[in-house]
């Protein structure tokens, strides 16, 4: 799904945010940018009327200022927000908030007989629902929705595709279950089956959920000219123009005190994924799945425990990165700059990462500072990444990663699960409970379809970026 309109519009208010925080008067710059973004006389672009726009927009700002918008008592003024964001130690651990004003409250998931049907009268409808759910009135199909289980066999079997699937892209296209309508009808997120893997924000086309951004702790660190330490994901090449060397140089100029690749923490990973897969295969384990995924790692936490004895015990690569980084800087702020909301929950808990800032968030602060990558210089990091480090964010690469690590004794055949969804957690379960996947012995598990390129906060189509990283891949050396 292309959501052009809803990404133009969240990234117009983060740049507006990161300007008012760079102005003269940060909580009253703050309090206009619903009004200048549509000031009086303005179209309507979206709603019924200015007055909800601004509304709408009021929410969005709150969730970018880092508080709930389910907790707004909307007595509280955007400048009061403001300072309240500037004046607070932390944010709490709820990472998505609902604007339940931007929700337009969708019907139920359903399947839905269109004016197409004919009347046929093979009734192949009919044949191929085996609970009973479809009948003939006045000569058309007609689906009893307490009977139906939605398994999309009745569409498969009509020959006019007159039945068609009504969904709800918030609630369809959440793995597991977390999103559900309140009393009025609204989006609500059960943040105890919440997996924080951001398909929701992805996927809604009405932008209704938000996440709960730390750009603005991010930034009153960067002004106060305290060390802010980035760590960038292996997924960021391609997603901004120029180089990852520019790319470095521009973050410097927008505040940053250094940037370092995440990637080199993948090297790690590969190297003690690779350790352990073969300690595993010669105990007779029948296979093991990879770690780095946020998402499938929370996947484990709430919904997946059976498998978590076929996880491998090796840590991500931030874990790996933010260690040496920490060890360097002892006093730094450290950023994790991410593709993804799930990774906010890996922050939380790991006590050398202080924040997270997703690509937007980036993309807003060079936007909001004025500077433009392409003309930056090239600086190089510390410590080169290898290839197989650099391609840990696109499906298969993790595999491919351990693979070229692995020792020429160990047998690998990889299995990729390239996305979470229920057909692909029920797989992942059958493995658990079979103690055995047929379809492989080392499980590469990506939350987001393609990869972390595919992540919700990334800024390019998936084969742009993928251009652009075969390029530094072309040009970086294989792991040792």
């Amino acid at each position: 799904m292309d959501n052009t309109g809803t990404i133009a519009l969240k990234q117009e208010v983060l740049i507006r945010l990161t300007e008012a925080f760079f102005s003269e008067d940060f909580e009253e710059k703050t309090r206009l940018i619903p009004y200048d973004m549509r000031p009086k006389g303005s179209d309507v672009p979206f709603r019924c009327c200015i007055y909800k726009e601004r509304a709408i927009l009021r929410d969005r700002v709150i969730a970018d200022l880092g508080f709930s918008i389910e907790e707004d008592n909307e007595e509280t003024s955007l400048s009061k927000y403001a300072k309240m964001a500037i004046e607070r130690d932390k944010t709490d651990e709820k990472v998505l908030t609902v604007i339940g004003a931007a929700c337009k409250g969708c019907v139920p998931n359903q399947m839905y007989v269109t004016n197409l049907c004919q009347g046929c009268v093979a009734r192949s409808c009919m044949s191929a629902c085996k609970f009973g759910a479809i009948s003939i009135v006045n000569g058309k199909s007609h689906i009893d929705s307490s009977k139906c289980k939605n398994c999309k066999m009745c569409m498969a079997a009509c020959p006019y595709n007159a039945i068609v699937k009504i969904a709800v892209p918030c609630e369809d296209t959440c793995p597991v279950g977390a999103i559900e309508k309140d009393e009025n009808g609204l989006a609500k997120i059960d943040h105890e089956k919440c997996i924080s893997c951001g398909r929701c924000v992805k996927r809604c086309p009405f932008g209704a959920i938000n996440e709960r951004s730390q750009l603005i702790d991010i930034l009153k660190n960067i002004k106060t000219k305290k060390e802010v330490i980035a760590l960038i994901a292996p997924s960021i090449t391609g997603q901004f123009k120029g180089n990852i060397y520019q790319l470095k140089t521009a973050m410097i100029k927008a505040g940053f005190s250094g940037v370092y690749e995440v990637a080199q923490g993948a090297d790690i990973t590969t190297l003690n994924e690779a350790k352990e897969f073969k300690e595993r295969m010669h105990n007779g384990e029948p296979f093991m799945t990879t770690s780095c995924c946020a998402g499938y790692n929370e996947l484990r936490k709430k919904h997946l425990t059976e498998i978590n004895k076929f996880a491998s015990d090796t840590k991500t690569p931030l874990y790996y990165i933010a260690e040496i980084v920490r060890e360097k800087h002892p006093g730094a702020k450290i950023v994790f700059v991410s593709p993804c909301v799930a990774k906010r929950k890996e922050v939380l808990e790991n006590e050398n990462v202080d924040y997270l800032m997703n690509y937007r968030e980036l993309h807003a602060l060079l936007e909001g500072r004025k500077i433009n990558i392409e003309e930056c210089e090239e600086t190089p990091f510390d410590k080169e990444s290898s290839k197989q480090g650099r391609n840990f964010g696109v499906t298969g690469g993790v595999a491919g990663a351990v693979e070229k690590a692995s020792d020429s004794d160990v047998n690998i055949n990889p299995c990729i699960i390239n996305c979470l969804n229920k057909d692909t957690i029920k797989q992942l379960k059958k493995y658990a409970k079979d103690g055995n996947c047929p379809d492989g012995n080392l499980i590469e598990v990506m939350c987001c379809e393609g990869g972390c390129i595919g992540g919700n906060a990334t800024l390019e189509q998936q084969k742009t970026a993928r251009k652009s990283l075969q390029i530094l891949l072309d040009k970086s050396s294989d792991i040792k």
